[in-house]
């Protein structure tokens, strides 16, 4: 199948729709993200790094985490980070072996 003329476009917007998604589920932490689906904010936060790397553009994790939570992660964690449950701990630690 091949893509679509706008494909980097639709991309993006695609991106673009997954940060509003979060950003209006502040409710769901990080670690139930990472337990469920294997990723979280931080994740999609590197991967920004990695790919304006490859792209031989220099961002910063803390502006990619800017980007991803829509403020500073300080403010984010602050605002919208609990603690994780001793149950939510063990799953994440289960999925590491």
């Amino acid at each position: 199948m091949a893509a679509p003329d706008n494909d980097i476009e639709l991309q993006a917007a695609v991106f673009r729709r997954l940060l509003a998604h979060l950003d209006s589920r502040k409710d769901v932490q990080n670690i139930e993200l990472m337990n469920l689906a294997g990723f979280c904010r931080n994740c999609l936060s590197k991967w920004y790094v990695a790919a304006a790397e490859e792209a031989g553009q220099e961002i910063d994790l803390e502006q990619a985490r800017e980007m991803v939570y829509g403020m500073p992660y300080g403010e984010w964690k602050e605002k919208y980070q609990t603690e994780a449950t001793p149950e939510q701990k063990a799953a994440f630690e289960a999925q590491k072996s």
